[in-house]
């Protein structure tokens, strides 16, 4: 098995000797000779395609046709005509039939990248072609049959996209017949420095150039990298390098410059966190909670502040109280934690001495919620591109389906 692989490697141009990157070709080539479906699960940029390559070339349908189909990148109005085709006059501007990939690849594998993005009217048409190799065309009554090997992927949590009512269970379970988890590429360290040679090995001789070396520090640097966009960032990275570095030998001061600082700060992290779960989104709500959480220190300094401006008593508990998160006191120049849990509402009460009449209580109610710090973050990414759906999921670090469907939800008038 070990010559097999690493067979597999040199033929698909496969770089690396992790543990689990080896188990993952392993059940590939075991799984590639059956007609078994498989569903391969890791995060983006982690190269989950190439699998898909190996299945089909390494099967008995080799000689027969490949296609890959981006199910996040086709409109939910026209996936189902895209898969299983459509006959005349089935909808607007459908003038004449079509062919779908389910027939046009019969014999063949088809690769359905990001299969947890299918609308869930898709996902029952998807079902009834890998229990009975069965389809009906858009707009028809006839019932065609199609031998096709089905290989899916997905960077999502599936399980989770079920317990939302988001994905079909008897699905998942009819596609996860056979599971490959590709790992993440912080979880290869040891094959990091050696893709980024390749790479950089590779723009060399593609521009003309010599190629560049790192020296320890920037080896270093590398390893301690998160990298959040895997292997297709760390090409990115290589080709940066490879063309504006202006010394073939590059330091760690000077890889620094090319690594995304924001993403090396010391931001906390959730550890044990399901395979495959949505990053993007997850790391959108880190970034509302911690606006949320500094606005409301802002607004606890500015109100003590008030209240020592005009010689205001204030009940020391409830000063001390002002910086209490989660039992754990947080004084002002602390640097914050995100919380656990948010306080809707806290009263600040202020009491007005030298008053005849009984003492007044202002009370201060902080009403914090993250539904309405997401939708505001939309409309202002909207505007902000002009309503370009495309460029406002990009800048906000979702997919223009999750876009798509956020506005919706909150009914988003654009």
């Amino acid at each position: 098995m070990a010559d097999e692989i690493q067979s597999i490697k040199q033929r698909f141009g496969i770089i690396g000797n992790a543990p689990g990157l080896n188990y993952a070709l392993s059940i590939a080539a075991r799984v590639a000779p059956t007609n078994l479906t498989v569903l391969i699960t890791g995060e983006s940029g982690v190269g989950k395609e190439i699998f898909s390559q190996i299945i089909h070339q390494f099967s008995t349908r080799k000689h027969g046709p490949f296609i890959a189909v981006n199910c996040g990148a086709i409109p939910e109005g026209t996936i189902d005509s895209e898969l299983f085709g459509h006959v005349k006059g089935a909808f607007t501007n459908a003038v004449d039939e079509r062919k779908g990939y389910f027939e046009t690849v019969n014999g063949g594998t088809i690769f359905l990248d990001e299969v947890g993005e299918l609308p869930l009217g898709t996902q029952a048409r998807l079902l009834r072609v890998l229990e009975a190799g069965e389809f009906i065309r858009v707009g028809s009554s006839k019932v065609q049959k199609t031998d096709v090997r089905v290989v899916a992927a997905t960077n999502v949590d599936l399980h989770r996209n079920i317990a939302e009512g988001k994905f079909r269970e008897d699905l998942f379970y009819r596609l996860n017949t056979v599971p490959i988890s590709v790992p993440a590429l912080r979880d290869r360290k040891d094959d990091i420095h050696l893709l980024f040679r390749k790479f950089t090995s590779d723009f060399a001789e593609k521009y003309k150039t010599s190629s560049i070396t790192l020296d320890a520090d920037a080896v270093d640097m590398l390893s301690a990298y998160g990298w959040p966009g895997n292997i297709r960032e760390l090409k990115n990275i290589a080709e940066q390098v490879s063309v504006l570095s202006t010394d073939k030998m590059v330091t760690g001061a000077v890889l620094s410059r090319f690594l995304p600082q924001t993403r090396n700060s010391a931001l906390p992290m959730l550890s044990n966190q399901h395979a495959g779960s949505d990053f993007t989104e997850r790391e959108l709500l880190y970034k509302v909670l911690f606006d949320m959480k500094q606005d409301l220190n802002d607004l606890k300094r500015f109100v003590l502040n008030m209240a020592e401006a005009n010689q205001l008593k204030t009940d020391v508990a409830m000063s001390n109280s002002l910086f209490e998160t989660n039992g754990h006191a947080e004084m002002p120049n602390h640097q914050p934690v995100f919380p656990t849990e948010i306080v809707t509402k806290q009263p600040v009460v202020i009491n007005t001495p030298h008053s005849a009449s009984p003492q007044v209580h202002e009370v201060v109610e902080e009403s914090l919620s993250l539904l309405d710090k997401e939708k505001e973050l939309i409309l202002k990414a909207l505007a902000k591109h002009k309503g370009k759906r495309k460029d406002a999921a990009l800048d906000l670090g979702i997919s223009e389906r999750t876009l798509y469907r956020k506005i919706k939800e909150y009914d988003i008038d654009e």
